[in-house]
């Protein structure tokens, strides 16, 4: 999910369509069965050189599963696993890191793609003053940071720094990374801490290309959720208008985007940038 910068603010440049293939990869999405994860790897999977091998998770086992069918039939040498897994819980973040482990060690040597997407808004109806409940704090923190950076640090390990290859990490970040809105602690302070989390990673290891994208005001189900539970009457409004003005981005158009910067790969690592900045 992911606010408007603000009225006047207009989209960038045209999205250009996407060049040749890369080299074999091996490329880790997360959050991968629904909306902008599900756009992002139907662009992804036919980038991916013959040999490459992309490793999809998410909750839901019936929508990956037909995502990975989806794009198996695509005829590209593309080898596509799944791990269904609620990385919220410690039992899923642990059938996910022994993924990462078995897959990425033998994965081609060329190049390693991490999309840190999957996360959730928690519960907006409230305010500040509500969080009172140290188990639902400590479990919206658990899915959306701890998960993340787990998964980040095995991925890294388990492909390990090959001579002549590369490593990229993306989080996918947010306006709200930088901006607050009421009834959004959680998740501003959820995409905030992504954001400076993977700023370390940048310094602390020059040689992993790292960028905090920001996708914009999507139209997935969590922008719904936006418009329609925000307990701010003024900010669920604001939600609402987006809406209803046009302004919302579809995925594909945002997935896109981001595919281009990771070719062009000219962005300073640890960098936010933002969709409309593009």
């Amino acid at each position: 999910m992911e606010p408007r910068p603000g009225p006047g603010a207009e989209p960038g440049p045209g999205v250009r369509p996407a060049s040749g293939r890369w080299a074999a990869s091996a490329c880790v999405l997360t959050g991968a069965s629904r909306g902008f994860g599900r756009s992002l790897a139907r662009l992804l999977a036919p980038r991916l050189g013959e040999g490459s091998v992309l490793l999809l998770l998410a909750r839901s086992a019936e929508a990956l599963a037909d995502l990975a069918a989806e794009l198996r039939g695509g005829g590209t040498g593309l080898r596509v696993e799944c791990v269904a897994a609620d990385l919220g819980c410690e039992q899923g973040l642990r059938r996910a890191v022994a993924a990462l482990r078995e897959v990425l060690p033998a994965a081609p040597p060329g190049r390693l793609l991490l999309v840190n997407n999957a996360g959730s808004l928690g519960d907006i109806s409230k305010s500040f003053l509500d969080l009172t409940d140290p188990d639902e704090i400590n479990s919206y923190f658990a899915f959306n940071v701890t998960s993340a950076l787990c998964l980040t640090t095995t991925a890294l390990k388990a492909f390990g720094a090959r001579p002549g290859s590369s490593r990229t990490v993306v989080n996918v970040s947010s306006l709200c990374a930088i901006k607050p809105f009421k009834n959004w602690a959680l998740y501003c302070s959820g995409k905030a801490s992504r954001d400076m989390m993977f700023q370390v990673l940048a310094l602390e290891e020059p040689d992993v290309r790292v960028l905090n994208y920001a996708p914009g005001p999507l139209d997935t189900d969590m922008q719904l959720l936006a418009r329609t539970k925000t307990g701010d009457p003024e900010m669920r409004q604001f939600f609402q208008s987006l809406q209803e003005s046009g302004q919302l981005i579809d995925c594909t158009v945002s997935a896109q985007k981001l595919v281009n910067l990771l070719e062009e790969d000219t962005f300073p690592s640890g960098a936010h940038v933002d969709f409309y900045n593009v």
